[in-house]
């Protein structure tokens, strides 16, 4: 039966409150340099470390929606053997790591659940540091950052410089690139891959934050402005289902009235499937530019919520392998970096079908990896400010192995730090990368 896209656009409209429920950065308070003198910080004591891994439950989100995700094993399985291998070799700091494994419903996020999760981890465990994942409301980081707390964010978030700085020596990611980087990388790749060719406008969807409207501003704009292109961005209010319907209902009008056929998105949250059921609705085709940010593989997963028309040219930025392509269009494990951390979880008995099974232990090892690297001269004063000077003195010596690269420097905060172009291919029914791994920004 030919499916009723119309009646999909509203239907995936409902099941939207169940995946975003929850926002990029919101507004910002600032986090304190902090830790300066020469003390040690909260969950650090003569003998262990204290560091908290979340992990984020989509079970009850994917029974309510019908979504399908990748079975990423038992993260908790995957914190132990972490811990196990730190404690075998050398610990953190000279200490022995202490790694706690909190479970976070996704289907209840909201502002004050946040605020709980962020009082038990820095009040109740006392942490050192969190490894964030899924925590995607305004208020989180800056909870962390107030208390004094070492955030290793392993989400899949849109985190420009302005917010990893006003949040410094705490906000830090083993994973995934700073955004300012990513969006100059990703309009340059649009362009030369003839994207805009023959259009004088584009069409921007945008989640309403400030990360997005700062890089909007700041990087997007002036490089259309180099393409020749002239930008027409609508700003989505993913705060609920009414704002977000709405939005991407209008956005998609606007753009039909304006004759914009050449689409591209922004911030991520799983915006684009959701503006694509919406945009059918309204009568409205475009071909679309895409990143990582905007899950590749849940959309080939997924054509319920997204007609597989709307993939056809899609093309783009991948930066992270286990969110962007499938295992026939690259190797796994395909560098250093993954054969390390399949190592660690293999001593543990813990293998994975596939790369995209793997993507939260990835983030897991990644984040583990980097505290001990940057924590291994310290000395016995370990606190974040100290931890952070470390990390940025790190260079080209940590790797990524779910990203691209890993290049820390003097005022860095991302250790994602390359990406290939995206493309989706009618053969496979995937996305496929090409080329080579380009530093980002280039």
């Amino acid at each position: 039966m030919k499916p009723d896209w119309p009646l999909l656009a509203r239907a995936g409209a409902v099941l939207v409150a169940c995946v975003l429920a929850y926002t990029s950065c919101g507004a910002l308070m600032p986090g304190s340099e902090g830790d300066t003198t020469n003390a040690t910080a909260p969950g650090v004591t003569e003998d262990t470390v204290k560091v908290v891994f979340i992990g984020t439950d989509l079970t009850k989100t994917a029974s309510l929606t019908g979504f399908k995700n990748p079975d990423v094993g038992s993260p908790k399985a995957q914190v132990e053997a972490l811990e196990k291998y730190i404690n075998t070799n050398g610990g953190i700091a000279g200490r022995q790591l202490d790694a706690v494994y909190e479970e976070y419903e996704a289907s209840s996020d909201s502002p004050a659940a946040e605020t709980t999760l962020c009082s038990k981890i820095t009040q109740d465990d006392k942490a050192f540091a969190v490894i964030l994942t899924g925590q995607l409301q305004s208020n989180a980081r800056p909870c962390y950052a107030q208390r004094k707390t070492l955030m290793l964010d392993a989400t899949l978030i849109a985190d420009d410089r302005a917010t990893f700085t006003s949040l410094k020596p705490y906000l830090w990611t083993a994973s995934f690139p700073e955004y300012d980087a990513f969006a100059a990388s990703f309009v340059q790749v649009l362009q030369k891959q003839g994207f805009f060719t023959g259009r004088k406008q584009a069409g921007v969807v945008a989640a309403d934050t400030p990360a997005n409207r700062a890089v909007y501003s700041d990087v997007v704009t002036p490089a259309l402005t180099k393409a020749g292109v002239t930008g027409s961005v609508n700003w989505i209010d993913t705060t609920d289902l009414g704002t977000l319907n709405t939005g991407l209902s209008q956005a998609a009008v606007n753009f039909r009235g304006k004759k914009i056929d050449r689409v591209f998105f922004l911030g991520g949250a799983r915006i684009a499937p959701f503006f694509m059921t919406a945009a059918v609705a309204q009568s409205y085709t475009a071909r679309y530019g895409i990143s990582t940010f905007d899950s590749p593989s849940f959309m080939v997963a997924n054509p319920a919520t997204i007609p597989p028309a709307a993939l056809k040219g899609m093309v783009g930025v991948g930066f992270a392998p286990g969110y962007d392509v499938p295992d026939s269009q690259l190797a796994f494990p395909a560098t250093d970096a993954e054969k390390n951390c399949l190592a660690i979880y293999s001593a543990a008995g813990i293998s994975f079908k596939a790369r995209e099974n793997s993507r939260v232990a990835f983030t897991y090892c990644d984040a583990t990896l980097l505290l001990q690297a940057a924590a291994k001269n310290i000395g016995p004063d370990l606190n974040a400010a100290a931890w952070g000077r470390a990390a940025q003195a790190l260079g080209s010596s940590f790797a990524t192995a779910a990203g691209f690269g890993g290049q820390f420097n003097s005022d860095g905060y991302a250790a994602g730090s390359g990406y290939r172009v995206l493309k989706y291919d009618d053969t496979c029914s995937c996305f496929t990368y090409s080329g080579e791994v380009t530093p980002l920004g280039r």
